[in-house]
Parts: structure tokens; sequence; C-alpha cells
């Protein structure tokens, strides 16, 4: 789920996006030439089946498991295939190499948290909760730090989107379904924003400094690959042996990491961050529809209506701030 800096932005002056994911951070500002809007869409479909693939692994494998082998071979190839994310640290100075690290941790503990939380929750809920709760942690840590402070569209916005989390978490209380609300699966999944949210600024600060927008992302992924590594590797992980559990960890890798950031990237080239962030929100969309195709997920109607206040407050927050008078 990685789709929510761009949603900030009129918040915080991070040229930052979100991963959900990501967890998914805007590492490209508009420039130039090859592409358009059918990129990012497909890049948004991609990220959506993020948490469907994780729930068709094999039964021996632990959710954060599966999260770690997509992201150590995703981060892998994105190290690899961008160019000056070798060199990046070297040219760093002291305290942008600590940002770097930092960076990497947010970005390790993404999908260590919402694959967790898709397990616990659904892939429906899981995904709207960290894509939410994304928006919201960007401001607030922008605004803690002293870079921006929360304007009146952001905090009408954000209202918008923790009712309609709050709809959607409770939707099923409300419908007479008492038992199934899992609290930490809740947790985890704004945990998951909240890495998304981290790992997204600090971007954003370092491509603001002057640094290759690939390279940063490449350096960043490719390290928070090494970091998760002992988690899989630590786990049993037969089911990786196996063509379904393989299949599984491929498409993490290369569908919903690798080949979705290049698509989205070059999507940037010819489309604003406001229009791309609006449409990413096909992302939860995808996801919820999978869910309940796929997965035989229920969400009752309340629910229904908590995922398009939220999609309503998002919108807000990324809409086009109007013009004012001559």
């Amino acid at each position: 789920m990685q789709n929510q800096t761009t949603s900030s932005s009129s918040s915080s002056p991070a040229p930052a996006r979100r991963s959900g994911a990501g967890p998914r951070p805007l590492w490209n500002r508009p420039a130039g030439a090859l592409s358009g809007p059918l990129p990012i869409l497909v890049a948004a479909v991609l990220w959506g089946t993020t948490g469907t693939a994780s729930s068709l692994a094999p039964a021996g494998a632990s959710a954060a498991a599966i999260g770690a082998a997509g992201m150590a071979l995703g981060g892998l190839l994105l190290f690899l295939t961008s160019r000056g994310a070798r060199s990046l640290p070297a040219r760093c100075t002291g305290a942008e190499r600590r940002l770097l690290v930092l960076g990497a941790l947010a970005t390790a503990g993404y999908p260590l948290t919402f694959y967790p939380a898709v397990a616990r929750t659904g892939v429906a809920v899981a995904t709207v909760i960290a894509l939410g709760s994304a928006p919201v942690f960007t401001g607030l840590l922008a605004w803690a730090f002293g870079r921006t402070r929360p304007t009146a569209r952001w905090t009408l916005a954000t209202l918008a989107a923790v009712l309609g989390c709050v709809l959607l978490v409770l939707g099923p209380q409300f419908a007479g379904d008492a038992g199934r609300v899992d609290t930490l699966g809740v947790l985890l999944a704004a945990l998951a924003g909240l890495s998304y949210a981290v790992y997204s600024l600090i971007g954003g600060r370092l491509i603001v400094r002057g640094h290759a927008s690939g390279a940063v992302m490449g350096t960043m992924f490719g390290a928070a690959g090494l970091l998760v590594l002992p988690v899989l590797l630590s786990a049993d992980t037969h089911w990786l042996a196996t063509a379904r559990g393989a299949a599984v960890a491929v498409h993490l890798a290369f569908f919903t990491t690798f080949l979705a950031y290049r698509l989205f990237g070059h999507g940037l080239r010819r489309t604003t961050a406001s229009a791309a962030t609006t449409l990413t929100l096909a992302e939860p969309a995808v996801a919820a529809a999978l869910g309940v195709a796929v997965l035989g997920e229920r969400l009752p109607a309340v629910a229904w209506c908590g995922m398009a206040v939220l999609a309503l407050g998002l919108a807000v927050l990324t809409a086009p701030a109007g013009r004012r008078g001559r």
C-alpha cells in the first residue's frame, strides 16, 4: 500500500508519495516526456492485488515472512536497476546518511506490519486503514517537525478519513456481528500507514536536497530488503519451494514492488501529482473488490459507506487548491 504522500501534499511541502506498501512515495516530480495517466492507473491496480496475493500463499507461510520475501527480492531489483543507488551513501552528508537509515527502517517496517494486518483483519479493512491513516500521519509529522501547519482543508479531509476508517472497522459491530473486529490487526494496519508516512517524508526531504529520486528509492528499498532478510530466514521457508509459494513471492516482488514503482515513476513524467494521487485511489477499490470476489470477504453496508467517506476525504485532500482572487 504505498500511495499517500502526494495525498498529503497540501499539508507538507515534501514531494514524496505512498508506500501503500505499500504501502508508495512520490519519488519523481512531473517533468518532461514519456508517459501519462495510464501507467499510474496500472500501478495502482497492481498495488491493489497485494493483500489478495499474500492471502493465497500456502498455509505454512507466516504473514511476516510473505511480506519479507516480497520486500527482499523487490528491494534488490530496485537497488540493482536504479542509477546512482550504489554510490548515493558516499555522496550524502552524515545527517543524510542517518536519514537514509531511518527511511530504510521505516520501509522495512511496512511489509512486516501490513501483511500481518491483512491476515488478521482481511484485505479490504487492512488496505483502507493503511491508506487512510498514512496522510494523517504525514500531516502530523510535518507539523510536529515544524515544516508546515495544517490547513483547514487538510483538517476537514483528515476528519473525513478518520470517520471513514471508524465506520469501516466498526461496521461489523454496527451490523450485529460483534466478533469480527481484530484490534491488533487494526493497530498493525495503522502502523503500516505510519511506516509509509515516515519513509515517504524522508525520501521527499532527500530529493529536495538534490539527490536523484531513483537513487533515493533504490537505496532505501535495497537496504530495507536486507533488513527484512533475518525475518524471512528465521521463519519456515519451505512454502517458497512450492509452485504456489514461489508464484506469490514473485508477484509481490516483481509486480507490486519493482514494476509498479517503475510504472508510477514513468507516469509522473507527464501527470501532475494531484491527478496521480486521484488515480491511485483505485488501489483500495481493487483491494476491496478482490477481497470480496476472490477471498469471499463480506463487508456490511455501513462498512462500504465508511469506505466511501474515506475516499471522499482523500479526494478532498488531493484536489488542487482553488485559485484565489486576482
